[in-house]
């Protein structure tokens, strides 16, 4: 038995959506792209959203739509995957370090201020695990200090914060259809966005910065024309991958609220065990369960994480500080410490949970977990 800390969960509507866009006249960018967008920013209750070709391609276009540059700065969080600074180096902007909240691991709302130069230019936070930031007082700190929030929901589609859907409230969202998210595309990304000038700037962005519309080109010599008006890379995404996203996102409340049962079980059978810590949720946040990740205590980290691999238990740790990558170390960052993010990278585990995990394969990670607390 092997089971994975996350895996997608397709069906055979998926398969039949797929096998119908590769029998129809479009592959590449055609009327699924359209549908998949304006399905998800329904969902999210977004006014636009715009499919990309992955999560760190999503991230890519909002750091520019943003106007991140060389010379700017933006405040984000260590725990996070790497592409969340990536992409605002991408843009020859400098990622900032505001450390974590040693409850809900997401980044510490009472360090961000202290960080604001005259060179910041954006926040981005991460719902990390899957429950949303204070959002309310990450957009007063915005608000007062005049920056931009670029919010990363990779791993939040579907929470709720305070009654209100992620995607819906910063001013951009990124999110991510890796096969271990919520829903997947194979590989895929969306950002939401309320203001039609940054959509229009995504559209534009994602395509080579190449406009057909008359209305933007400096000339027009027929229908055949097009013109270049500022540098993008090729960030589009396929009518195949559209359609595995269309067939998921009609299931995703069926699978948010699979995580939560999973989530809440796992609440459940481990409020009781001293030697780790569960994750906290705060008011008014519903988190959509991404992660799963259990604090250990006075624990041997590598010791309890190899038994439950070789019990056949796929844990991972979700993430080093991306500070501390080798890459950053060597660019600037060797003397960044932000303390509460390195001690929860030196306790965390991320268990399994997904949709398709069976009652009896959760009952055994339990178990095995439970065992563990003796090696």
């Amino acid at each position: 038995m092997y089971i994975p800390y996350g895996r997608q969960w397709i069906e055979d509507d998926d398969v039949k959506a797929v096998v119908d866009t590769l029998k129809s006249d479009y592959l590449t960018t055609g009327p699924k792209v359209k549908e998949f967008e304006q399905s998800f920013a329904e969902y999210t209750g977004a006014k636009y959203a715009v499919a990309v070709s992955s999560g760190t391609a999503a991230l890519h276009c909002a750091c520019h739509c943003a106007g991140i540059k060389k010379g700017d700065e933006v405040i984000t969080t260590p725990i996070t995957f790497a592409a969340s600074a990536n992409s605002i180096l991408y843009c020859g902007g400098t990622p900032v370090f505001a450390d974590i909240d040693p409850e809900t691991y997401n980044i510490d709302t009472d360090k961000i201020e202290s960080l604001i130069t005259k060179k910041t230019k954006a926040i981005l936070p991460v719902d990390f695990a899957g429950q949303p930031c204070d959002l309310e007082k990450i957009k007063k700190i915005a608000k007062k200090n005049g920056l931009i929030i670029i919010e990363d929901a990779s791993h939040a589609l579907g929470a709720d914060y305070k009654k209100q859907k992620v995607g819906s409230i910063s001013d951009i969202t990124t999110f991510s259809f890796h096969p271990v998210k919520h829903i997947t595309s194979g590989e895929g990304g969306m950002v939401t966005t309320n203001d039609e000038e940054t959509y229009n700037r995504l559209k534009l962005f994602r395509s080579h910065g190449i406009t057909r519309n008359r209305e933007e080109m400096e000339k027009d010599e027929g229908e055949w024309y097009y013109e270049q008006i500022e540098l993008g890379y090729n960030y589009r995404i396929s009518d195949i991958h559209c359609a595995l996203g269309i067939s998921q996102l009609k299931k995703i409340e069926k699978f948010i609220q699979r995580r939560r049962e999973i989530a809440k079980k796992y609440d459940e059978a481990f409020s009781s065990i001293e030697w780790f810590e569960i994750p906290k949720q705060k008011e008014g946040c519903n988190s959509s369960y991404h992660l799963y990740v259990i604090r250990l205590k006075n624990r041997d980290r590598k010791k309890v994480f190899d038994k439950l691999r070789n019990d056949g238990i796929g844990v991972n740790v979700h993430y080093l500080p991306v500070y501390k990558l080798p890459y950053y170390q060597k660019n600037g960052y060797k003397n960044v410490k932000c303390i509460e993010a390195e001690k929860l990278y030196n306790e965390m585990i991320s268990i399994p949970i997904f949709p398709k995990m069976t009652n009896d394969e959760q009952e055994y990670v339990i178990e095995r977990i439970m065992g563990s607390s003796n090696g």
